[in-house]
């Protein structure tokens, strides 16, 4: 549900990297190991460059930002074969030749998230990235299968999209048989219209592009910021290419133990997100001056399962369910700046303004190009999450665990499960993951998380710092926005860019006081 080989370290193949590739005498094609074909197509991308252009029109991205084609192939372990084209875009940095460190490449999460309206933080003067903005040109690109990068698709878009859909809360056996069925059609699906991308749909390979591109933009060294999914390709890139990184910002982290990607780690938001719900009820009870929806959390919950019936008896609207208020409300929990919006919304629905309801959590079968992208956004979530790693294929497995699991953590537990069943039937070969460590010539990592984080529980930046050798930890506590490093707090703030500016951190792990609480 998060908005994915064993260690090689490619720096050490560069010498070889131009000697010719084995023949395969099976297939006719040209083989080697996927580090050396990581090596040999970034030689090949500091060579070509990125030729630089305006965004084109329906980009949504205007001028200063410039945008550009990299070039990688589809199978790392034949480097001649097939190659996709993964779209790239930059703005240039803001201060002097002598102040500028190179390039900042972000990844936003997902997986199947896009990171193209990161230049646009220098274009819309984003003031808590002002300083940065100085040192680095900002890079955002489409990771493979998502938006412009040889996307993939699952089912036709419109349908995607359409609603009410099945309540993910079963209330009998039928309602679990009807989900699977529907997982396991997803599942054909996907293998039925991108079925050529999905063996190559996993997280090392999404690391490996991430070299290329480095490569690509002329930098020896990678600057990199990744936030919730990102800090995972972040993890994997660390572990793959360690002596490639020069800065590296993880924010709100993915636990990288092998033990939970990815199943366990769903289990474990499941948790997280009804810890989080449960402070967001509290807030509410104490703003119900503003919001008139129930004066103690308790109150707000039985407002809330009486939202749910109704919803199910007689679809809002027709097409607000239960799914499609799991769908709007899980928004409070994931961020904070949804808190009031969310709060908001409900208010005017318990006042008899149905549509505000409707409006906020209804599909708007109208935005095609929105449309397309949620489609797409969904199909790499899910190949990326079944390709990583082998999940289980028996039911009775997924059914004792998020039975036993929703009694206690009702908010999120089916609506997750449904979502991620597609990988129990998935049609490709399913990858072990990768034993994320620090190699040799990695420098200190920046870890930030927030203590109450649903999406990314805080047990993830402790792993992942006890993993990368040097890193620094900094705590959010008493806080649980996802994606801390883009909210004001100078205790955090700072600290970032003192880091992406000079490399340096404080002596030890730092605990930040948390930042405002939002305001009705």
């Amino acid at each position: 549900m998060l908005g994915s080989a064993g260690t090689l370290i490619a720096g050490t193949l560069i010498a070889g990297a131009m000697a010719a590739p084995a023949a395969n005498a099976d297939s006719g094609r040209r083989t080697v190991s996927e580090a050396q074909g990581a090596a040999i197509a970034a030689a090949r991308a500091a060579k070509t460059g990125i030729d630089w252009k305006d965004c084109p029109a329906d980009w949504g991205l205007a001028k200063p930002v410039e945008c550009g084609w990299v070039s990688v192939p589809l199978d790392y372990a034949n480097p001649q074969g097939k190659h996709i084209k993964l779209a790239v875009d930059r703005a240039r940095s803001t201060g002097s030749k002598d102040e500028r460190q190179g390039s900042l490449v972000y990844n936003p999460g997902g997986p199947g998230g896009s990171g193209m309206r990161f230049p646009l933080r220098i274009t819309n003067k984003a003031p808590l990235w002002e300083k940065t903005a100085k040192a680095y040109d900002f890079v955002g690109f489409d990771p493979r299968g998502v938006g412009h990068s040889a996307p993939i698709s699952c089912v036709d878009p419109q349908e995607f999209v359409k609603a009410p859909k099945l309540d993910p809360v079963p209330d009998s056996e039928a309602d679990k048989s009807a989900q699977r069925k529907l997982a396991a059609e997803y599942a054909d699906g996907c293998l039925e219209r991108s079925g050529e991308m999905l063996p190559h749909m996993t997280t090392p390979n999404t690391a490996r592009d991430l070299d290329v591109i480095r490569a690509a933009l002329g930098d020896k060294k990678l600057n990199f910021v990744g936030v919730s999914y990102g800090t995972y390709l972040g993890a994997v890139y660390a572990t793959l290419f360690p002596n490639h990184v020069r800065r590296m910002l993880v924010d709100s982290v993915v636990n990288p133990s092998r033990e939970k990607i990815w199943y366990q780690a769903n289990l474990d938001q499941d948790v997280a997100f009804q810890m989080r719900w449960d402070d967001w009820k509290a807030w509410v009870a104490k703003n119900d001056a503003t919001f008139h929806i129930g004066d103690t959390p308790e109150k707000v919950e039985a407002q809330w399962l009486k939202l749910r019936s109704a919803a199910k008896k007689e679809p809002i609207g027709g097409v607000v369910g239960p799914a499609e208020l799991i769908g709007f409300f899980q928004g409070a929990p994931y961020y904070d700046s949804a808190w009031v919006p969310t709060a908001e919304v409900w208010s005017k629905y318990l006042a008899g303004d149905e549509q505000a309801l409707v409006d906020a959590a209804g599909p708007d079968l109208s935005d095609t190009a929105g449309n397309i992208a949620s489609e797409n956004g969904n199909a790499v979530y899910t190949a990326v999450e079944c390709a990583d790693a082998k999940w289980p294929t028996s039911w009775k497995k997924w059914d004792r665990d998020n039975t036993e699991l929703h009694k206690n953590h009702p908010f999120m537990t089916w609506a997750n499960a449904w979502m991620n069943l597609p990988c129990a039937t998935w049609g490709v070969q399913q990858q072990t993951p990768i034993e994320v460590k620090s190699g040799k010539g990695l420098p200190p990592v920046l870890i930030v998380q927030a203590e109450r984080d649903a999406a990314t529980p805080y047990e993830g930046g402790v792993e992942l710092h006890k993993r990368l050798e040097g890193s620094r930890l900094i705590t959010e506590k008493d806080a649980g926005s996802h994606g801390v490093t883009n909210l004001v707090n100078p205790c955090i703030n700072e600290r970032v860019d003192t880091y992406l500016l000079s490399g340096k951190t404080d002596s030890r792990d730092v605990t930040c006081t948390p930042h405002a609480t939002p305001k009705p």
